[in-house]
């Protein structure tokens, strides 16, 4: 089974106190009282204490073209980017030219030739380094992005294959959109960057073991979902599309989704040691932890990351996951879910367990 070797989570530059946000952002979004009020209560009722940002919250007070945030986009994206895989790699111990094959995905920005692309020569990787970049899965493509790895170290049991996830979600800051998709956004979703560096079973063989090996995945897409969350690519850039929907749909389906999975690899919910959930908001982390049956806790990591860092989109749960690995204490045998939802809608089950 792949192995997760290493991960590492890298940060945007610039931090800042949701009290912040909301007094400098809120006057961008509406001049109206009381939705300028609806914003504020929404910001407070988040669960977000702070966030990252790829620039000084003055410089969103200027109008920014879809052209400028383009920009941002790529040279911030790219040295984040950078930052995690470089990382990653090291705390593998491997050497860059290592590295076989690479996904690279965001949902908050594109840039032709894409950012795995630009990182070849940034990090020194292989000139026949195979490349995947992907866009569109937002929120679900770090659990997505850890599942398709997986896919590809199955055929290649020597390889060395990794993940960089990128969201700079405060440059699709739409001004004077007033919808309430908006508001709610604009107090949930923060900027920063991931990787996660894994081997093939043989190749594991020869490492010491560090992270969980990935033993199952699978994907749901559920019908006619379509319009409940993603994003529409306008003139100004990403306009957020963001209903209530979502956590009606983890009700409907979640339960059963997982309780299937889990049953065809032998195990159940109660069996489960530790869950890494996408911090969608407040609502979706209630509906997870509600359609689960989970005791009181079980998701407090991903509880602490919301209120830490805010939604960042995919790069989120794989935050959630070095924390999880960073906690230690993981005895042999130990099991974990990592999953998350994302616009189709989508969602993405995978299961890992650690061996010593």
């Amino acid at each position: 089974m792949p192995r997760i070797a290493a991960i590492a989570p890298a940060f945007a530059q610039h931090r800042a106190s949701q009290s912040d946000i909301t007094a400098t952002i809120g006057p961008l979004i509406t001049t109206d009282p009381k939705k300028l009020a609806l914003l504020g209560r929404l910001h407070a009722s988040s669960r977000v204490d702070y966030r990252y940002f790829a620039k000084p919250l003055d410089w969103y007070v200027e109008p920014r073209s879809f052209t400028e945030t383009s920009r941002v986009f790529t040279e911030v994206g790219t040295d984040l980017a950078a930052e995690a895989l470089g990382t990653a790699l090291a705390t593998a111990g491997l050497d860059p030219t290592e590295l076989d094959y690479i996904v690279f995905t965001s949902v908050t920005g594109i840039s032709a030739p894409s950012i795995d692309a630009l990182l070849v020569s940034r990090l020194g990787l292989r000139s026949d380094i195979k490349r995947v970049p992907v866009y569109g899965l937002g929120c679900v493509a770090g659990a997505a992005g850890i599942a398709r790895v997986n896919d590809y170290l199955v055929g290649h049991p020597n390889s060395v294959a990794a993940l960089v996830a990128v969201e700079l979600c405060s440059l699709t800051l739409q001004r004077g959109d007033e919808s309430m998709a908006n508001l709610v956004a604009s107090g949930l979703f923060g900027d920063g960057a991931a990787a996660v560096v894994m081997v093939g079973d043989e190749r594991a063989k020869r490492m010491p073991v560090t992270g969980p090996d990935v033993i199952d995945t699978v994907s749901r897409v559920y019908p006619d979902s379509e319009t409940v969350i993603g994003f529409d690519i306008t003139t100004t850039g990403f306009k957020i599309v963001l209903t209530p929907e979502v956590s009606e749909l983890v009700a409907m389906h979640f339960g059963d989704d997982m309780t299937h999975f889990l049953a065809s690899n032998d195990s159940a919910i109660a069996e489960i040691d530790r869950w890494i959930a996408h911090p969608g908001g407040p609502r979706v982390l209630e509906a997870f932890s509600h359609s689960l049956g989970l005791e009181e806790g079980a998701l407090d990591v991903s509880w602490a990351s919301l209120a830490r860092l805010g939604n960042m989109s995919s790069v989120s749960v794989l935050h959630i996951l070095a924390d999880t690995i960073a906690l230690g204490g993981h005895d042999d045998g130990e099991t974990a879910v990592m999953f998350a939802l994302g616009p189709g809608v989508s969602a993405e089950l995978v299961l890992l367990r650690w061996a010593t």
